[in-house]
């Protein structure tokens, strides 16, 4: 069943109220990969009325007013991506097309959504009940942080925005404990995984460097960033708070980690694995077809690379769902009528983390001097393939599925260090879960950089491409690697681009095709770096490429090392190093 979207909608469920209204600014797709969508369905199956906004309208208040007034609260969402990545390019030039808009045109989601859809609101109904920001967008610009878009430290989202309350970070859990406390008059002020306004600082909240100190001497940044980060994890994080002026924004710590039960409650919905009939007449969604028949089997990352916004998002620590919570999805899928017997992903945001964490971090929180993958896997760590290696053959055997690949990516690292299953995994992956190419991310082939990435180094992908062509010629088949690299990531200039493509044609025979020119985004270390040309980890400075032309070249430079040598500075011409 459709969240209802229109006042005939909720006729038809005999209701004349809502309790919650969530208002997104992507295309309504009734689907797991849709953040409204699992929030509004997880708060529903709680018994609480749930409509859906999608895409308002801002020149008017028609479409925002259409469901009425929610009892509870708004949910605001600018949609799976922050709305400024959604509507520019690495370049800075407007997109035009948006993968998560039903037909593709990019006039739907506005800039900085977040604030637009607030203000929209407040506008249509005055006085209106609490506000509540979400999503990714909100979530990692909960507190003081640079923007590249304006290229200054802009103020918490709270600000801005004029909201009531923000929630980071995967909002089940809290969504359901908002509704819950309001329908009884109780406090949201300490409410793990949110954020709110504060005339004075908690008492026990710990002060970081507050924003008008970071304005003032950017390099102050990056002590505020580490700071925030040590209190990103939910078993050691502690409450802070930011000064901004005279006022305060309070962050408590993050919501618990989720166990398998409370994953597999919140993952057992029934979804129509469509879009809502009003947009689906506006053309298909780009980014929603890739992934219909794509079941997620955990959320979180050992990895923290420094340019990824997981580590502060979804987290550090390994939360899967158990088997039977996979199986029981992916079985009500072979009811839909457009599903084929094909499941295009079985994966996490890294297939390979699947159903193994550390005890200690488990128990003490993650490492404040120590990350679990680099530079490299740490002995504590269990790796295993193991629990992933049963889920696919589960996957595999059940009636009518015919094929079950693994498209989300994979850690060579972590296979290589894996004695007991890492081989039988490889063989099996290149065996029956790979169509034809299979994704890997090195990032870069230098290991300076790939130190300033937070990768390891090259050992673990070389190893692991003679490993894949002797599994992939074992099964019979000839298959591929497909390589994914970044640049303009600090520290990286257009020589450093040239090499690494040299690099990959004689190592690997090939050009990586899969180049992504770097866009510092709100939550990373590596934004930190753009911003201050800091190393934050060692304090020394770093080449940071903030030239448009110039950050261009350095994509185009893997191909060719000829390649917009023009772009490139005079020889002599000093490299800019900090701001």
């Amino acid at each position: 069943m459709f969240l209802p979207t229109s006042r005939e909608e909720m006729n038809q469920l005999g209701w004349t109220e809502l309790d919650v209204i969530l208002v997104t600014g992507d295309t309504y797709i009734d689907s797991p990969y849709h953040g409204a969508a699992v929030v509004g369905k997880v708060l529903a199956k709680a018994g609480w009325r749930v409509g859906i906004v999608s895409q308002p309208r801002l020149d008017t208040v028609e479409d925002i007013a259409r469901l009425g007034e929610p009892r509870l609260f708004w949910g605001i969402s600018a949609g799976c991506v922050d709305s400024m990545v959604a509507n520019y390019t690495s370049s800075g030039k407007r997109r035009h097309q948006d993968d998560f808009t039903a037909g593709g045109q990019n006039d739907r989601r506005p800039d900085r959504a977040s604030i637009a859809y607030t203000g929209l609101v407040r506008r249509a109904f005055k006085g209106t009940r609490p506000v509540v920001l979400g999503g990714i967008e909100a979530s990692l610009r909960r507190v003081a942080h640079y923007d590249w878009w304006d290229d200054k430290i802009r103020r918490s989202l709270l600000f801005d925005a004029k909201a009531d309350l923000l929630v980071y970070g995967m909002g089940e859990w809290t969504s359901l404990e908002i509704a819950r406390r309001l329908s009884q008059g109780e406090s949201l002020l300490d409410l793990r995984g949110t954020c709110h306004l504060a005339k004075e600082k908690p008492d026990d909240a710990e002060e970081i460097v507050p924003f008008d100190d970071v304005v003032a001497d950017r390099a102050r940044y990056v002590e505020m960033f580490r700071q925030f980060y040590r209190h990103s994890d939910p078993v050691s994080g502690k409450r802070i708070a930011q000064r901004h002026g005279e006022r305060w924004l309070v962050q408590n710590p993050p919501v618990h980690n989720l166990s398998t039960q409370e994953m597999d409650q919140y993952s057992d919905l029934q979804w129509e694995l469509e879009t809502h009939p009003s947009e689906a007449v506006h053309g298909p969604v780009k980014a929603w077809e890739t992934v219909r028949f794509s079941v997620m089997t955990h959320r979180g990352c050992y990895g923290e690379c420094n340019f990824c916004a997981i580590a502060v998002h979804q987290g550090r620590t390994i939360q899967s769902r158990s088997e039977e919570s996979v199986v029981r999805e992916v079985a009500r899928m072979r009811e839909h009528p457009k599903f084929k017997g094909i499941l295009s992903d079985a994966g996490g945001p890294t297939a390979n983390m699947y159903g193994y964490e550390c005890g200690k971090k488990l128990a003490k929180g993650a490492c404040e001097h120590k990350r679990c993958v680099c530079p490299q896997t740490c002995k504590t760590l269990p790796v295993t393939h193991e629990p992933h290696l049963k889920l696919l053959r589960k996957l595999r055997a059940l009636p009518g599925i015919r094929k079950v690949f693994v498209a989300s990516g994979i850690r060579t690292d972590l296979l290589m260090d894996d004695a007991r299953h890492g081989q039988a995994y490889l063989e099996e992956i290149a065996a029956h879960h790979v169509s034809g190419q299979l994704k890997v991310a090195p990032e870069h082939f230098d290991e300076r950089i790939l130190g300033l990435m937070g990768k390891p180094g090259l050992g673990s992908i070389l190893d692991f491409k003679e490993r894949f062509e002797r599994a992939s010629a074992k099964a019979g088949k000839k298959q591929f690697l497909t390589y994914y690299v970044i640049a303009a990531h600090p520290g990286c200039s257009r020589e450093d681009m040239a090499a690494m493509g040299n690099f990959a044609r004689g190592k690997f025979g090939l050009t990586p095709e899969q180049v992504q020119i770097f866009t510092p985004t709100p939550g990373t270390w590596s934004t930190v770096m753009y911003a201050t040309g800091i190393d934050p980890f060692t304090g020394e400075k770093v080449f940071v490429e903030r030239d448009t032309l110039r950050r261009r070249a350095q994509k185009e430079a893997v191909a060719s090392p000829y390649a917009s040598r023009s772009m490139n500075p005079p020889m002599g011409t000093p490299r800019r190093t900090s701001r």
